[in-house]
């Protein structure tokens, strides 16, 4: 019965989302299934957790969006998201839903909230810092850089991405409480979403800055994620061609996990 509400509840969110054009087809049919499995094989804490990254982060991405055209233009990817980019964000999560089934262990729990905090956390200073009014520094070097460069931060773009794992954390604490978890103090659970969050957005920062595929426009020379730009296609310019921005996120959910599941062993 658990799958088949989790089934329904799931293409209620995600068809919405479609609708809302926040995600692509196989987005959608990605979040269904995820979500399915989220909600079948775990409980209000793992699904609850999915929908508040997802709802926060769809918000966000129609903040003054018409302000944000042109940076999209330079990205490997739309605001839709594909399935791609739909597993790249919560498949992790959902291999440690999985795992806490079959498994059950409490680091689990830790290990989901910094994977998840790092995802919000870096879509929040995605959306968030590109608004700034002033442009975002390198992370490796301290250069300024254009608005949305890979490797790029900025003091909003950084508080956004702590107010992004301040909420994952809270919000495991409540629902952890409402599914009847094990007990862990609202600061721990907190701070495990804060540091997670951060950690895992400052090494996508690097990865972005360092290793991820980057391609030219050879049209107008800037450097981009996409394949084509100004209506022709990219070459490469830099960076591991496998390291897309989809592996970009993995890895730095994987560390921003590992963050949060040393707090957990030191203070859980």
């Amino acid at each position: 019965m658990l799958w088949v509400l989790g089934a329904c509840g799931a293409l209620f969110v995600a068809g919405v989302a479609y609708w809302r054009q926040s995600l692509s087809l196989s987005g959608m049919l990605a979040a269904v299934m995820m979500g399915t499995i989220y909600f079948g094989a775990g409980n209000a804490f793992w699904f609850g957790i999915l929908l508040v990254f997802f709802i926060s982060s769809s918000l966000l991405s129609k903040l003054r969006h018409d302000n944000k055209a042109e940076l999209e233009l330079t990205y490997a990817k739309t605001g839709r998201r594909d399935a791609g980019q739909v597993f790249a964000n919560g498949g992790i999560g959902m291999l440690l839903v999985l795992l806490n089934a079959i498994f059950p262990m409490e680091m689990w729990g830790f290990l989901f909230i910094g994977v998840m905090a790092t995802v919000t956390s870096d879509t929040w200073a995605t959306e968030i810092g590109t608004l700034s009014k002033k442009l975002p520094r390198s992370v490796l070097t301290g250069k300024v850089l254009q608005a949305g460069a890979s490797g790029a931060v900025s003091l909003l773009g950084t508080l956004a991405a702590a107010g992004g794992g301040v909420l994952i954390g809270a919000a495991s604490w409540v629902l952890r409480a409402a599914s009847g978890m094990q007990d862990h103090s609202f600061w721990l659970l907190t701070l495990a979403g804060l540091l997670g969050g951060l950690a895992g957005a400052f090494a996508d920062s690097v990865l972005g800055a360092t290793v991820q595929q980057m391609n030219r426009c050879t049209i107008c020379g800037r450097i981009v994620e996409g394949e084509s730009h100004c209506g022709a296609p990219t070459v490469h310019a830099r960076g591991w061609r496998w390291m897309s921005n989809d592996a970009v996120n993995t890895i730095s959910s994987i560390i921003g996990g590992a963050i949060a599941l040393m707090l957990g062993a030191l203070w859980g």
